[in-house]
């Protein structure tokens, strides 16, 4: 049996639960390798990051789809309120950080948790933590434990209806905290209700430390892992100006002097799943199924919509350079290029077949760049022990799968 209907298969006996998931990661590999606009998709995949939630837990798997679709991809290049203001009443983030039970000590009412049936009551303040250390100011963006509690009594209320059904976000007055709250030094006058909660993500959202913040989270990803000063504070000022417009932000980041600086280029080390797509469509792979790509990206460290803690998969180059991830990347690219990777189909007839030529036209057409004396000496070896009792074809395919595991190869 073919290795692709064999995989379909096992999809088929996987549980409802197991089948959502794994619909949910292919697809996000399938977009990422076939669309057009790719730095629409890593937005995409840098907020959703940003705004982290645990596929594992409970029932998310079900509210993750809808949270990518609606509250994500729509305002990546959009307003950063709208973007706070969508996650904050998606039923996904809700759940994730508890926030769906979260209500005034003083209401005596009880809510109950779809995954324990345990009766829950009281203030809850998972979410106005992260939504200050981790969406929005960032941990030292001058808040305080008071502010955290504050924030946690103003989206008390906020929660979610028919959470084993159809799960949308409804506000609940009765639940919600009425009194005078101060957050950040604003007054939040007594007796509001889900306006609360509003207030809090306009102050958050045209913070200071927000821009700032915002602004040195996308650099680290796209510019280096230390990014220069001037470009944060260039891309801080855009923010503000803007009224935190992300598509004028990102556009100030990419145009900035210092995103072509030679200290820049190419500084970032592409993360599992960056490699792996950037693969695939390198040997313009036709992928069948992307149930294998989901497979090694688990081997790489890296499982779609699996990281556990809110602060989302780090992409600081340390976190991804180590001698057996290097070598597990090396692995892929050999097994790509050489058409191993069940249900992505590699046409090795592409390439020109070697015999004694020169490969390095091949390795150029690969990289869009010239190679490293190093990565330059690594393929002749190669090609002159494990390519010398090979034919042209499969010494085509050895050079292809080099340039993929070279390290020119795993830098943005």
């Amino acid at each position: 049996m073919a290795p692709v209907v064999l995989q379909r298969e096992l999809m088929l006996s996987l549980s409802p639960e197991n089948v959502v998931a794994s619909d949910l990661v292919e697809a996000k590999l399938l977009r990422a390798t076939y669309s057009n606009h790719q730095l629409e998709e890593l937005l995409v995949d840098f907020w959703f990051n940003h705004f982290n939630v645990f596929m594992g837990k409970g029932g998310e798997r079900y509210l993750l789809p809808s949270y990518e679709r609606e509250a994500i991809r729509p305002f990546v290049l959009g307003k950063f309120y709208d973007l706070l203001f969508q996650t904050a009443k998606s039923p996904a983030m809700l759940f994730y950080l508890d926030n769906w039970r979260s209500v005034a000590p003083e209401s005596g009412d009880a809510v109950r948790s779809p995954a324990d049936q345990k009766a829950q009551r009281g203030l809850n303040e998972n979410y106005g933590r992260e939504l200050l250390e981790l969406h929005t100011l960032g941990v030292n963006g001058g808040y305080t434990q008071k502010d955290v509690t504050e924030v946690a009594r103003c989206f008390t209320g906020w929660t979610i209806a028919n959470p084993r059904q159809k799960a949308v976000f409804e506000y609940h007055d009765k639940v919600h905290d009425k009194g005078q709250k101060t957050v950040l030094g604003h007054v939040i006058a007594a007796g509001g209700g889900m306006d609360d909660g509003l207030a809090v993500l306009d102050i958050l959202a045209h913070h200071p430390s927000t821009a700032h913040y915002i602004s040195l989270e996308l650099a680290q990803t796209f510019v280096a892992d230390d990014p220069p000063p001037s470009l944060i504070n260039r891309m801080a000022q855009t923010f503000q100006e803007s009224d935190g417009d992300l598509r004028a932000v990102t556009r100030t980041m990419l145009s900035s002097p210092e995103f072509w600086s030679q200290g820049a280029y190419r500084a970032k080390v592409k993360t599992p799943f960056e490699m792996i797509v950037s693969a695939v469509r390198a040997t313009d792979a036709d992928v069948e199924s992307a149930f294998s790509l989901a497979v090694e990206l688990e081997r790489l460290g890296q499982p779609l919509y699996r990281k556990v803690e809110p602060t989302g998969y780090s992409t600081a180059n340390a976190e991804w350079v180590s001698s057996a991830g290097l070598l597990e990347r090396m692995n892929f690219g050999l097994a790509l290029a050489h058409d191993r990777v069940p249900g992505a189909k590699v046409d090795t007839a592409q390439w020109p077949p070697l015999t004694q030529n020169e490969p390095m036209e091949l390795v150029r057409s690969i990289l869009e760049q010239d190679p490293s004396q190093q990565t330059t000496a690594a393929i002749q070896r190669a090609l002159l022990s494990e390519g010398a009792d090979v034919g042209p074809r499969q010494r085509s395919s050895l050079v292809v799968g080099l340039v993929i595991g070279s390290p020119e190869f795993q830098r943005h």
